[in-house]
């Protein structure tokens, strides 16, 4: 018990920990985390990932995503997103989904990580944070997903892109469209002079 004590001792609440980061700890680490487990201290989110959660006056708190998310991939190289992110472009996009995409080099698939459901993408490129022209590329790279009206979305969308910057807006179609996507937008587009 002596040994469980000293492990518990270490542990910092709000922090995600994988299994091997506890081998350095533990020379039982899997007794060890079966016992925090069953005990309550920590929770198991998927294979070989846990939680210590915080306590606060309403309960639990569930963990940071972006923590979840840096501590399930080993690699903080990745971008979270969701379809009620086109929402915001102003181009008829209304539906909420109960949806999370991370766009990453690592994992493809859905997994769950605790009481979340993640839909991991890999994607050679992404931007480091969401903006206008990134969010318009991917609402074209994944408008056959969408429950909108297809035909009423993509007219509103090519009436934005004439608004928009298109210097950012060609390089963000060559560097995150799809082919689709740069098929379609294509003829809506000016190569930058050089």
């Amino acid at each position: 018990m002596k040994k469980l004590d000293q492990l518990r001792g270490q542990l910092k609440q709000g922090q995600v920990y994988r299994r091997n980061d506890l081998e350095n700890l533990s020379k039982s680490p899997d007794r060890h985390l079966a016992a925090l487990v069953k005990e309550g201290t920590l929770q198991k989110l998927s294979t070989g990932l846990y939680y210590y959660p915080k306590e606060t006056v309403f309960g639990k708190t569930p963990p940071n995503e972006m923590k979840l998310i840096q501590r399930f991939l080993k690699d903080d190289r990745f971008l979270v997103t969701s379809p009620n992110a086109y929402n915001g472009l102003g181009v008829g996009t209304t539906q909420l989904y109960n949806q999370r995409t991370v766009y990453n080099h690592k994992r493809h698939g859905e997994f769950k990580l605790g009481n979340r459901k993640f839909s991991f993408r890999i994607k050679h490129h992404f931007p480091t944070r969401l903006n206008e022209e990134f969010l318009l590329v991917d609402l074209m790279n994944n408008l056959d997903m969408l429950a909108e009206d297809k035909g009423a979305v993509l007219e509103r969308v090519m009436q934005k892109v004439r608004s928009m910057d298109a210097r950012k807006f060609a390089r963000s179609v060559s560097k995150y469209g799809n082919a689709k996507t740069q098929k379609l937008l294509k003829p809506m587009l000016t190569t930058p002079e050089a």
